[in-house]
């Protein structure tokens, strides 16, 4: 009895018992689903994230007076940014205009710094008879604040001296407001329209060229302004935000304790005294969503790994119980001359092919579960390839180790008594 033989008959005894494979690969596919399915909206979740955040740039920081982002116990978020230990008392002074001011104008180094401000979140805005959902949000900036943002003026200009020093009611228009008012394609159209945001008219100067907005981040759903615009305005953020972009990623450190250097003696702290501002990476948000969703992936495995240890429990247990439903076929097969090997490749085989099936089925169930997040999040198809191996492999063990006992019980019958069996 060759290996080819003992194959061909696990799959036709596969085959032939189909509620009984078709409950075990079930059970099989269901934790392979779980397991692929959720990896897979993380990985997802993770291109949507880095998507969104690496038009930031690697190179950029920000000054606020408290963090911006804080998830659960960041220590090790704080040791990336170099942020020192703060005590929650220290954390209650805003940065006024005066201190953002002088900030830039003292900061010499090679990087580029802006001021802003972050305005009324929920505003509606119409051209004519056409408006957008009361969901728009609006920002205040410099001259600089597009370009260390990661923002790119498709049509129009960007701010000038001019704007930022009398506040003048212009403004430059995300893609997605541009495309709401004016229709696709012609955002250029824009230019040098007057808007209505939430009852105030606006002059529209420029038009950004999308940053590939996604459900995690509406960077192209905003108007954004100049600062002495915004801060005439209600709603309006405390505390103004200091943001800066070294002009190489190398020179981040630097940079970085240069900005904590010069801030702290613009707020006049002492050598003694805990700083009152927060230094922040601008990519700090991402690496901590991305950490939670590596917990989550955590813990997605263990869910996917205890169900296929109750999927080779079952499997085991129902090879143990067609090792005694064919216990007169196993003894023909030795009276025909198959040796104890050929007997265990046959239980091995069939508990194996049984095991395969559930993966398969349950990686593409979990690959088209998974990949909705993708459809949402707007990113591309994702197949987690790593874990689909590795989701391979052990459904492989898991049908060895089942079929192991019962394969090595069927073997070691005695073909008298097996022929004789009722």
């Amino acid at each position: 009895m060759t290996l080819k033989d003992s194959f061909a008959l696990a799959f036709r005894t596969v085959r032939s018992n189909k509620l009984r494979t078709g409950i075990t690969v079930a059970i099989i596919a269901f934790g392979i689903m779980a397991l692929i399915g959720i990896i897979t909206a993380i990985d997802a979740m993770n291109g949507s994230l880095r998507d969104s955040f690496s038009i930031m740039g690697a190179n950029g920081f920000t000054i606020s007076y408290k963090e911006r982002f804080r998830f659960g116990n960041d220590n090790q978020t704080e040791k990336v940014d170099k942020t020192k230990k703060l005590k929650k008392s220290n954390l209650d002074k805003p940065i006024q205009l005066r201190e953002a001011e002088m900030f830039k104008s003292s900061f010499n180094y090679p990087a580029i710094s802006c001021i802003s401000l972050s305005g009324p979140g929920n505003n509606e805005v119409r051209y004519k008879s056409k408006k957008t959902n009361p969901n728009v949000s609006m920002r205040g900036g410099d001259e600089n604040y597009l370009q260390v943002n990661g923002f790119t003026v498709e049509s129009g200009r960007n701010f000038n001296v001019l704007d930022v020093q009398t506040g003048r009611n212009v403004c430059v228009l995300g893609s997605d407001v541009a495309t709401k008012l004016f229709g696709e394609g012609n955002n250029y159209k824009a230019v040098e329209k007057i808007i209505n945001i939430s009852g105030m008219p606006y002059r529209v100067i420029g038009v950004l060229k999308s940053k590939g907005s996604s459900a995690l981040l509406r960077a192209d759903n905003v108007v954004i302004t100049t600062y002495n615009n915004v801060r005439r305005l209600s709603n309006v953020s405390s505390s103004f935000l200091i943001g800066v972009m070294a002009n190489d990623l190398q020179l981040l450190p630097g940079a970085i304790d240069e900005a904590t250097s010069v801030f702290r003696g613009i707020r006049k702290l002492t050598p003694r005294d805990d700083e009152n501002f927060v230094v922040e990476k601008s990519d700090k948000l991402a690496e901590t969503f991305i950490s939670l969703l590596g917990s989550i992936q955590g813990a997605a495995g263990a869910i996917g790994l205890i169900t296929l240890i109750g999927a080779a429990i079952g499997l085991m247990n129902i090879m143990l119980v067609a090792v005694n439903e064919r216990t007169r076929e196993v003894g023909l097969i030795k009276a025909l001359g198959g040796k104890r090997r050929n007997i265990r490749q046959q239980f091995l085989f069939e508990s194996t092919i049984i095991s395969l099936l559930g993966a398969f089925f349950g990686i593409v169930l979990g690959v088209l579960i998974g990949n909705l997040f993708s459809l949402f999040l707007h990113t591309g198809f994702v197949v987690p390839w790593g874990w689909v191996i590795t989701g391979i492999v052990i459904c492989t063990a898991v049908g060895l180790l089942a079929g192991l006992w019962p394969a090595i019980k069927a073997s070691k019958l005695n073909p008298i008594t097996a022929l004789r069996y009722e």
